[in-house]
């Protein structure tokens, strides 16, 4: 059950929640992670993990997720549910988690782990090849297709930038574009057009993906002509950006970037005092399992060390 006060609150049991938990039971705060969902966050979405260190088999997102959130629990890190609808940060020794239910939780330090998700083409076979054959993130994920043809949905420089890793390791890589030129920085189109190992589809769109119970075999598409045609491969990319799950905060008073994301300094502290945000949320290149953890570890003791000045200063009791 929920309290009425914390010292600090972590909003999102993802991987940067709760790496950022297990530091602060370590530490013995008065802390809570709220979670809506399950804890793991988007690692649960995930078939398999093959790059995050001390697991050199690799295991499945879910196992991941599992271990996670069983290392947490077995420092008694508190994971409480709830949903929050909104985030009142105008007084930076007060900050209220107003919640979807009408209760209100008020916090000395709060640490955003919220995270992002990927945005979807919402195509039959999308959602049932998902991890197998359906993919998010071409880092992640590039190792599984060796010798064999992929696609990739997308122009801007993520898209792009993904074709060109995967041809590491893909046979052929053909860049699906709903355009007829690419949204990318000219220096990445450049290195794409030169590489022998990607052809572009200009002009068209992915209407479904199609396959069987292996994974991905082929994905059908039409062009702005209305033709219709089909592409093997044994896997497709979906690399037309991400979502923050920002709806509940004060945006501005965060000075989110242009796309909702949270920016942050070195020792992940946003702009307003006390609040840190880790993982996915923030306004960064580089998002994977591994560095998100290590983020929600340094927003908790970014955290840790702010309530420590805020005890030391003058009539201050907290």
């Amino acid at each position: 059950m929920l309290k009425e006060h914390y010292e600090l609150v972590i909003l999102g049991g993802g991987p940067a929640g709760l790496s950022a938990g297990l530091y602060a039971a370590r530490a013995r705060l008065d802390h809570v992670i709220i979670e809506k969902g399950a804890p793991g966050g988007q690692v649960l979405n995930t078939d398999w993990v093959d790059n995050y260190p001390g697991f050199p088999e690799g295991l499945s997102g879910f196992d991941l997720a599992e271990k996670m959130t069983a290392h947490a629990k077995r420092f008694d890190v508190n994971i409480q549910y709830g949903e929050v609808s909104c985030l009142d940060l105008e007084d930076e020794h007060n900050k209220i988690l107003r919640m979807a239910d009408g209760s209100e939780i008020r916090c000395d330090a709060l640490i955003i782990c919220t995270g992002a998700r990927p945005n979807t083409i919402n195509v039959p076979g999308e959602v049932d090849f998902r991890g197998k054959g359906v993919s998010y993130c071409g880092t992640c994920d590039a190792p599984f297709y060796r010798n064999v043809p992929v696609a990739v949905v997308g122009g801007g420089d993520t898209a792009v930038e993904e074709a060109h890793y995967l041809t590491r390791f893909a046979s052929k890589v053909y860049v699906i574009h709903r355009r007829d030129e690419l949204r990318a920085t000219r220096i990445i189109q450049e290195t794409a057009l030169a590489n022998e190992k990607i052809e572009f589809v200009w002009n068209s769109r992915v209407t479904a993906i199609e396959g069987d119970t292996r994974g991905v075999k082929d994905v059908k598409l039409v062009d702005n002509d209305g033709n219709t045609s089909s592409l093997s491969v044994e896997g497709i990319f979906i690399l037309i950006g991400i979502t923050p799950n920002n709806s509940c905060m004060p945006l501005e008073r965060l000075k989110a970037d242009q796309w909702g994301f949270i920016p942050v300094d070195g020792e992940c502290r946003t702009a307003i005092p006390g609040v840190m945000a880790a993982g996915d949320i923030v306004s960064k290149n580089v998002r994977q399992v591994v560095n998100a953890a290590g983020e929600g570890a340094v927003a908790m003791l970014a955290a840790e060390a702010y309530l420590n000045r805020m005890k030391e200063q003058p009539g201050n009791t907290a």
